[in-house]
């Protein structure tokens, strides 16, 4: 059983100001949980049903609180509607800075705030085998519940970077290129892309702001058939990062 004490931990834990204070955020569900203990993230508790317990024995010999708890208790004290699982509490990483390496392509987002397409994206990037990702200061929380439930467990192998963008840009190795998801871009089917440079994914509404857009050294676009105004930027996401390891 939850206690009233840890059920407010845990549920502080859903706003940024506690996540921050005490440096720790929440996991939930199978998926996600199971790659948190697989991961080197550190774990104060995990609050599991029998069922997750019995399955996930060897993986809950670590040294942190583990309590049996029921369905119904986990749905009270997380985000999901049913969670008949797990749900975890663990600490987070310290922030650390970014070591370019000029063979490496470099995924950096401008201003996504929404916690569902950053989710989302991580999922990609770790899909791609991308093991950072640059974020803008006003770029959606890393930790947010809803962006750890959208990745899938995928947060575990991706480090998050956050920046002052334009000074970030500004640093990179000489010749470095800078591409940009912008709809006035040249069409990415048309290009011989390699996974080398920084590829900036803008604003769900507004798209890469002019300042750092002024940085971009090649514009590119994804073309559209249709009458739609515009693609989903982590679909976006997805189809850009795809033409640049399509060759290797």
């Amino acid at each position: 059983m939850i206690s009233k004490g840890n059920l407010k931990y845990i549920r502080s834990l859903q706003i940024k100001k506690y996540r921050g204070q005490h440096q720790a955020f929440t996991v939930e569900g199978e998926k996600s949980v199971t790659e948190l203990l697989h991961s080197d993230f550190e774990i104060e508790a995990v609050y599991a049903t029998e069922k997750f317990l019995q399955k996930h024995t060897a993986l809950l010999k670590k040294g942190f609180a583990v309590e049996q708890v029921t369905e119904d208790e986990l749905s009270k004290a997380g985000s999901l509607e049913t969670n008949n699982a797990a749900l975890a509490v663990a600490k987070m990483k310290p922030a650390q800075s970014f070591q370019w390496n000029e063979q490496e392509l470099v995924l950096a987002l401008d201003e996504v705030r929404d916690p569902g397409n950053l989710g989302t994206i991580i999922r990609i990037a770790d899909w791609y085998g991308l093991t950072s990702i640059i974020l803008s200061e006003t770029s959606a929380d890393f930790y947010n519940q809803k962006v750890i439930n959208a990745t899938m467990g995928s947060f575990t192998r991706i480090t998050p970077h956050y920046v002052n963008l334009a000074e970030f840009l500004g640093a990179r190795p000489k010749d470095f290129p800078v591409y940009g998801a912008a709809l006035q871009g040249q069409n990415v089917h048309k290009l011989s892309l390699a996974p080398r440079g920084v590829l900036i994914m803008g604003n769900e509404a507004h798209g890469i702001r002019p300042e750092i857009m002024n940085l971009v050294t090649q514009p590119i676009k994804i073309p559209g058939r249709g009458g739609a105004e515009s693609l989903n930027v982590g679909t976006a996401t997805a189809i850009l990062l795809d033409n640049f390891f399509r060759n290797i």
